[in-house]
Formats: structure tokens, C-alpha cells, sequence
């Protein structure tokens, strides 16, 4: 059995005024006042709307009551899926990317874990451990939530589900993100053609066939890096979808979104985050599990490739997030996961 152990370092960014790498940008427009403004902000009211789709009666079930992100620590997870027409599963869709995201309300600071696809956890919903980015197919956001919440002993208060075609959308509507590109490439495109697009290392512009074959290429490293790489494209978005230049373009981002997004979160919980980016004290911290390459038999005795976590990293990451929502003791235990924060003034 082949096993590489993998380091990781956790990596502090710089702070910046905006985060949300799709959702989010859309916020910008809160601010406009009157005009093509009050557009895009009906616009972006209507996309929520039609996006919204809510299974657990608006709470995690590790809360005692819903949160009120004006006034609460949360935690929001982006499950990303690699859909198109031709390889659409329907329901049975697994997720490809799982980016977990906690925010402190009090310190205007944002913890985003990257957590990869082939994590080997239970899935309830099953009975037995696989691939984490499976529970998506045996159960969609709400089967991948609770397998999260077991890994992680914490609530995951939001899901936002988009798949690729979005992704692609919103960074063409972008005119592109620059992005350092590790090394020279082939990769499919999103219609499944072997070796459409090719990469040259280097700092470049990339566009949406571009950036998805970034974001989906294994071919030279792994997981873990692969979803350093998604983290990276993530800021691009954000630092370009935060630039005044954006601006004519936020009506096809909110298409791009609505078009290929589902969310329990209202319009008016969205609406609750803008605080984050208009405070200029804005932190973020991009988390990556460490862990080892490990091949383990299934029933009929052929070995599967997963990511098998380190327990003593996996235990460090749980109390870094647990402190970051304000749900651990000083000793290391999870309090009651109340909502400790909602205390209005």
C-alpha cells in the first residue's frame, strides 16, 4: 500500500474588502443607491428567490435555533458540482469541490477550509465510510451537510450548490482572472474532449474553460493541491468581481448564478453579510487538511485511492473552526451549540 504523507501549512492572505467568490460580489450593488443599482439589487432579490431550496426547516440540526448571520457566527458550505448536459446524474450528481466556510461576526474575520473529494469519512446515509464527495449522490446538499457536521463536530449553518456551468459564466462575464498557473498542462474541457485545453506555466489570464481545467486537473499533483488551486481562483474572482470594472457586468453574474444555483439562504440572510465587506477590517484564512495517500480494499478486494486525514490535524482544525464560531471552551470541548453570539444590543 502506497502512502505519502503531505504537509500542509495554513496560509494567512491579505485582508480584503470583499469575499464571496460568487455570491457575494452581487452585494457590491446594495451600495448603489438609485438607478441601475435598485436593477441590479431587484435583480439579485429575484435570482435568491428562485435559488432557494431549504430541506432542514431553516436550521442545522446542531443548532437550538436558526441563526441570525447580523448578529451570529456561522458557517457556510460551497459544494461545488461537475455537471454539464452531457455528464448530468441527475440526483445522483457527486460533488467535486467542498469549501467550508466560517465566519466570525465580532472580528470580521473568515476561516475557508478546502476539504477533498476523496476524504475518506461515514457517511450516514449509507452506513459505511467512502469518498466524502459521494454523499452528494446518495442524499444531495442535505446528506453532504451532515456528513461535514460529523467530521467536523460543528453546524454548518448555510449551503450554497453551483455547479460548473456558473463558474465558467461568471468568470467570462469577468473578461478573466489572472492566475499563476504551477505548471505546463492538458486537460479536457467541459464537453469531456481529452486534451482541448492546454495550459504553459506561468502568470496568466485564464477564461472559464481556462480556470475549469485549473480547477479539475490532477494530473501532475493531487487533491490537497488541487483544491490550493481552487482557493486561488477563488481569490482571483474575488479581487476582479471587487474591482470597479466589474460593475457592468454584475447583471450576467447574477444570470450565471441564478441559472445554476441552489441555497437555503434568503435574500435577506445574504443581504446580513455585507458588513464583512464593507468594514475594511476583513480577514481571510485558507485551511487545508492534512493527511496521507492510502489504497484500502473494497468487498471485492480491488484497492480504491482515498485521502485518509491525520487524526492529531484533523482534531487541531475542528477547535481552530469550533473557537472561530465561539463554540468551544477554553479547554478544548464544544460548548452547548446554542447560538452564543445572538445577543442583540
Amino acid at each position: 500500500m502506497g502512502r505519502q504523507k503531505i504537509k500542509l501549512n495554513k496560509k494567512k492572505t491579505r485582508r480584503r474588502r470583499i469575499f464571496w467568490f460568487l455570491i457575494f460580489p452581487i452585494m457590491l450593488v446594495a451600495g448603489l443607491g438609485v438607478g441601475y443599482g435598485v436593477h441590479l439589487y431587484i435583480k439579485a432579490e429575484d435570482m435568491m428567490a428562485n435559488s432557494y431550496h431549504d430541506e432542514r426547516d431553516g436550521k442545522s440540526d446542531l443548532r437550538e435555533k436558526k441563526v441570525n448571520p447580523k448578529i451570529d457566527n456561522v458557517s457556510i458550505l460551497f459544494i461545488g458540482i461537475d455537471e454539464s448536459e452531457k455528464r448530468s446524474q441527475g440526483s445522483n450528481t457527486r460533488s467535486d469541490a467542498l469549501l467550508l466556510a466560517t465566519l466570525n461576526e465580532k472580528s470580521k474575520s473568515v476561516k475557508l477550509l478546502s476539504i477533498p473529494r476523496d476524504t475518506y469519512v461515514y457517511i450516514d446515509d449509507v452506513g459505511y465510510s467512502t469518498k466524502i464527495n459521494h454523499a452528494h449522490s446518495y442524499g444531495g446538499p442535505t446528506s453532504t451537510i451532515k456528513t461535514v457536521e460529523n467530521l467536523l463536530d460543528i453546524p454548518v449553518d448555510y449551503y450554497v450548490r453551483v455547479d460548473f456551468e456558473a463558474f465558467m459564466q461568471i468568470i467570462d462575464a469577468l473578461d478573466g482572472v489572472e492566475v499563476d498557473v504551477p505548471y505546463t498542462f492538458s486537460e479536457q474541457d467541459s464537453n469531456d474532449r481529452a486534451g482541448a485545453i492546454t495550459l504553459e506555466e506561468g502568470l496568466q489570464t485564464l477564461n472559464g474553460e481556462e480556470a475549469l481545467a485549473l480547477a479539475r486537473t490532477r494530473k501532475k499533483d493531487n487533491d490537497i493541491e488541487r483544491g490550493k488551486r481552487q482557493q486561488e481562483i477563488i481569490k482571483a474572482m474575488m479581487k476582479k468581481a471587487a474591482s470597479g470594472t466589474a460593475l457592468p457586468k454584475y447583471g450576467q453574474i447574477i444570470d450565471a448564478i441564478g441559472d445554476n444555483m441552489k441555497t437555503d439562504m434568503t435574500f435577506e440572510e445574504m443581504t446580513a453579510f455585507i458588513d464583512y465587506g464593507i468594514s475594511g477590517q476583513l480577514s481571510i484564512e485558507t485551511i487545508n487538511l492534512e493527511g496521507d495517500d492510502a489504497y484500502i480494499p473494497n468487498s471485492s478486494g480491488r484497492n480504491i485511492y482515498y485521502w485518509q486525514l491525520d487524526d492529531a490535524s484533523l482534531e487541531e482544525t475542528k477547535l481552530a473552526l469550533k473557537q472561530h464560531l465561539d463554540l468551544a471552551s477554553p479547554g478544548g470541548t464544544t460548548t452547548n451549540v446554542a447560538n452564543p453570539a445572538s445577543t442583540e444590543e
